[in-house]
């Protein structure tokens, strides 16, 4: 199963070509703290490509010496982990699973969950002397999309499981070690609640909660962190589907990735309010906010990045490329510099993508697979 973007992919020649007269078109630009940015090179493709066949969830961990990369390969039935260096990515483990993988998270250090469709079920694994050893399995009644770490005690794990499709989601709990103990409960949320993300604080709520985007009802709700099964407040309802959200690293504002349509959103976590921002294209599948006002955007073969006024109304906009239809964003610093670079996880495509900081100024203001009609 896989729910494409509603609108029609680009075709890869034509965003090809962009992205090459993108890199050769990049000059310096005003940074977003009012420095000069310095020029990107016009020989040097941001990118670091590496082989990852549909990979439609992961997430990287670094430590003080080294950053690993977890990921499901969709179509082939793999969870793998990949050595993060500065300049390259290398393969470290592979693991076949059963028939769709989704997504995987670090539960700690050397330790992997993965959503997989056809098991219906958590697989849990150790990295091991370079080897991805099984650990057990969690069933949790239906196929699962994402997986979300919540804070537990020390020495278990609390994983809250959102499904594909439907509106049933699962709360594992068990003893670090110890799968086969594992407790779970089941709760109704919302129709297709995909990638639901942490939030210190929402408008009108009291303490930590967690959002998600519902795909087939077009809404954004809102839990309490400590009662994930409850039943859920509406934050906002759209006319399109929210594909993804994403908290702003204040907590001031949750990011709102629109299928469809010609805008995106934030919402105000103070009030309540909500705005919305225009987009050079039909929406975007996945957002990271890069400050309170920046936000980078998901979209097929590129990703956009927009400075933001407070209302809500871009200030600019720059561009980046990527190798694929770029369905999960992840910031975090891959090479110790102090700097968030950017992963990207493309699901429709035989690679994915990490791109080093400093983002803004490595991104061009000539935007990538646009007709000048399209501007």
């Amino acid at each position: 199963m896989h729910r494409f973007h509603f609108y029609q992919r680009l075709a890869g020649p034509l965003l090809a070509a962009a992205a090459a007269a993108l890199l050769a078109a990049c000059a310096a630009a005003p940074g977003v703290d009012g420095a000069a940015a310095p020029a990107a090179s016009a020989s040097k493709d941001p990118r670091l490509s590496f082989d990852a066949e549909q990979a439609w969830g992961g997430q990287a961990r670094c430590d003080a010496a080294s950053c690993l990369l977890a990921l499901v390969e969709h179509r082939s039935g793999h969870v793998s982990v990949y050595d993060v260096q500065p300049d390259s990515v290398q393969l470290l483990a592979r693991q076949e699973v059963a028939y769709h993988p989704d997504s995987a998270i670090w539960l700690g250090p050397g330790h992997i969950a993965a959503a997989v469709e056809a098991s219906r079920s958590l697989d849990l694994f150790a990295l091991q002397d370079g080897r991805l050893q099984p650990q057990g399995q969690i069933g949790v009644g239906f196929a699962p999309r994402d997986l979300l770490q919540l804070p537990a005690p020390e020495g278990r794990y609390r994983v809250l499981a959102t499904p594909y499709s439907g509106t049933q989601v699962a709360l594992a709990e068990w003893p670090a070690g110890q799968p086969q103990a594992a407790q779970v409960r089941h709760g109704q949320w919302c129709e297709a609640p995909w990638h639901p993300a942490l939030l210190d604080r929402a408008a009108g709520q009291v303490g930590a909660g967690l959002a998600v985007g519902c795909l087939d009802d077009h809404v954004v709700v809102w839990l309490p962190q400590d009662a994930p099964l409850g039943t859920p407040r509406v934050l906002a309802q759209f006319d399109t589907v929210p594909r993804q959200v994403a908290p702003s690293p204040s907590g001031q504002w949750l990011y709102v990735a629109l299928e469809n349509t010609k805008r995106n959103a934030r919402i105000n976590m103070d009030t309540g309010a909500v705005q919305y921002i225009p987009a050079p294209t039909t929406g975007a599948v996945s957002v990271a906010p890069l400050r309170d006002d920046l936000a980078i955007w998901g979209d097929d073969q590129r990703v956009y990045l927009q400075l933001l006024a407070a209302d809500g109304q871009v200030q600019e906009t720059r561009w980046l490329p990527t190798s694929g239809f770029a369905t999960g964003l992840q910031l975090i610093d891959l090479n110790h510099d102090g700097v968030l670079d950017l992963v990207i996880l493309n699901s429709a495509d035989e690679q994915s993508d990490i791109i080093h900081g400093p983002l803004w100024e490595r991104a061009s203001t000539t935007p990538i697979g646009l007709t000048n009609a399209a501007r």
